[in-house]
């Protein structure tokens, strides 16, 4: 490194600092050891999501998610006799510089201790976040999370580099659904976008592994905004399995308009296999009678027990968000920001009470592991570089979501 940027690092520290103290000495009982965020009796956090964008996709539930968890929480008493002071979202409009500003914003500025939760599929601030040395936590959902000291997915990583280990858990368990996958075929539709198409690889093999056999890949979908005509993509599915169509479609595509338009099209053209993604469990599409057509009796695969369930920890969920924000229709967003701020506190709790950063990722980063029955299982440093290997099923079944599979844990394959 240069003299002239690590003089630039040093002034963005020294500014960090100084805007944070102000903060610090509101928050009462002085700054402790390290400062970063950290005071005597709080911990500061923010949060990066995807409120708007230009295809409708939005992740905003996920801030109420991780209140609701911070909430209980402090109301326990804080962690180590710390509250977490939360500062609420920034919206990166799901375009990665945006991202980026969003982090250097949160940390140069708002002065936080940890990113908790990131929840966007284009996240930018991830370079900027390794090289200062700051947390966070959220959907692993590409490339950026993997292979970092500082970034921790609540379900690890979700995009490994070859060699290293592969999801299984959503072929397996869409295999127990409909009776095996012996004789059977899976297309993967992806867009254009680096995450969704390292999803398609990982995903195909998924699939592969627990027996299907994979008609087709296409990422040539532009992942902006939904295209005029999808007659061009239903064509290939609907000859991708030897001139006939699949046994199951596979959509890794962030966006329920994307997802609306595909399945409607394919639908159209007489598709009757089995259509799943991972982003359709969500309660808000029930509110457009089209929307909730187009995606009736479509699988979807979240990485954490269902809402519907009757697991205790479901229940607890169900009851923080109650508390805080009364009424709130629960959604996978919801839920990815409650398990995310979760496996911080965890973090958090273990670190002690002498807190730096630099002691939370020597916690972190040291063979710390937790289960839980509501997003199953992770397990650092491992996970920095492969999946938790978890996750569920769920049906629309006449415009009510019904749980298809539970949440369960299958072994992860070296990617190909």
């Amino acid at each position: 490194m240069g003299r002239q940027a690590l003089a630039g690092l040093i002034v963005v520290a020294a500014l960090a600092g100084c805007a944070g103290c102000a903060a610090q000495q509101k928050a009462g009982g002085g700054t402790a050891p390290g400062g970063e965020g950290v005071t005597a009796t709080t911990v500061r956090v923010g949060a990066v999501l995807t409120r708007t964008s230009a295809s409708g996709y939005s992740t905003k539930d996920a801030e109420i998610g991780a209140r609701a968890r911070f909430e209980r929480a402090n109301a326990q008493g804080g962690v180590n006799g710390r509250r977490i002071e939360f500062v609420g979202a920034e919206d990166d409009n799901q375009d990665a510089a945006k991202g980026d500003a969003a982090a250097k914003k949160l940390v140069q500025k708002d002065g936080v201790f940890a990113v908790v939760p990131v929840h966007a599929p284009n996240f930018g601030g991830a370079a900027f976040l390794e090289q200062s040395k700051v947390p966070w936590f959220g959907w692993a959902t590409g490339p950026q999370w993997c292979g970092t000291t500082t970034g921790f997915g609540y379900n690890g990583c979700l995009a490994p580099k070859p060699g290293a280990g592969s999801q299984t858990w959503w072929g397996h368990q869409f295999a127990d659904l409909i009776g095996g996958a012996q004789g059977k075929t899976v297309y993967v539709q992806t867009t254009d976008s680096s995450g969704s198409k390292y999803g398609g690889t990982t995903i195909s093999q998924s699939f592969q592994a627990a027996g299907f056999r994979l008609a087709g890949v296409n990422s040539g979908l532009p992942a902006a905004a939904p295209p005029p005509d999808w007659l061009p993509y239903v064509n290939k599915i609907m000859k991708s399995a030897g001139g006939r169509p699949p046994d199951v479609v596979v959509s890794i595509i962030a966006g329920t308009k994307f997802n609306t338009g595909l399945y409607s099209a394919l639908k159209k053209a007489g598709y009757k296999g089995y259509l799943t993604d991972a982003t359709s469990y969500d309660a808000a599409i029930l509110k457009d009678p089209a929307t909730a057509q187009a995606l009736e009796g479509v699988v979807a695969a979240p990485m954490f027990e269902p809402f519907e369930s009757t697991a205790p920890e479901i229940a607890q969920l169900r009851a923080d968000v109650e508390k805080i924000a009364p009424g709130t229709t629960l959604t996978q967003h919801l839920a990815i920001g409650y398990w995310s701020a979760d496996i911080f506190l965890k973090v958090l709790e273990k670190t002690g009470k002498d807190v730096t950063r630099a002691k939370f990722l020597r916690t972190a980063n040291s063979g710390f592991t937790y289960e839980n029955a509501g997003f199953g299982r992770v397990d650092y440093p491992k996970d920095h570089d492969e999946p938790n290997g978890c996750g569920a099923l769920v049906r629309l079944v006449h415009g009510a979501f019904q749980v298809a599979r539970n949440m369960k844990c299958f072994d992860n394959v070296p990617l190909r």
